[in-house]
């Protein structure tokens, strides 16, 4: 910033925060107390009007969440990839013991589809053992 576009103003600050600005300025790379203050304001100022506030999270913040999400989803990867596989080693045993036709198993898919979304997911093998005695 220009010095002839900045003008005096007097601010009022108790020594702790005065002490605070003295310490930091100069981590910050600030060549001056003035200059630290300035990007301190216009820091929060943006900090008020973001509607993201992710913007102002540390970065270190940000990659460590990122690294555990991204483990998280590895980990779920791998744990439907050995629930497919029980899954497809169930549906062998069933179609090598069942007598059933293509138009059987289309109608049983629908009326599954339907049972599902009805139930959002919360169907247990004894509720459709027991539908499956009563037809």
């Amino acid at each position: 910033m220009k010095t002839e576009d900045r003008r005096r103003h007097s601010v009022w600050l108790d020594d702790a925060t005065w002490s605070k600005v003295q310490y930091h300025y100069k981590l910050d790379g600030c060549t001056t107390q003035n200059e630290f203050i300035g990007k301190a304001i216009r820091f929060y100022c943006g900090y008020l009007s973001s509607e993201y506030a992710g913007d102002f999270l540390p970065k270190i913040l940000s990659e460590t969440l990122e690294a555990i999400l991204s483990m998280f989803g590895d980990r779920m990867g791998k744990l439907l990839l050995k629930q497919a596989v029980e899954q497809n080693v169930c549906n062998h045993i069933l179609a090598a013991d069942t007598d059933i036709d293509s138009e059987q198993y289309q109608r049983m898919r629908g009326k599954s589809y339907q049972e599902v979304l009805r139930t959002n997911g919360q169907i247990s093998f004894p509720e459709v053992l027991r539908q499956q005695k009563r037809l």
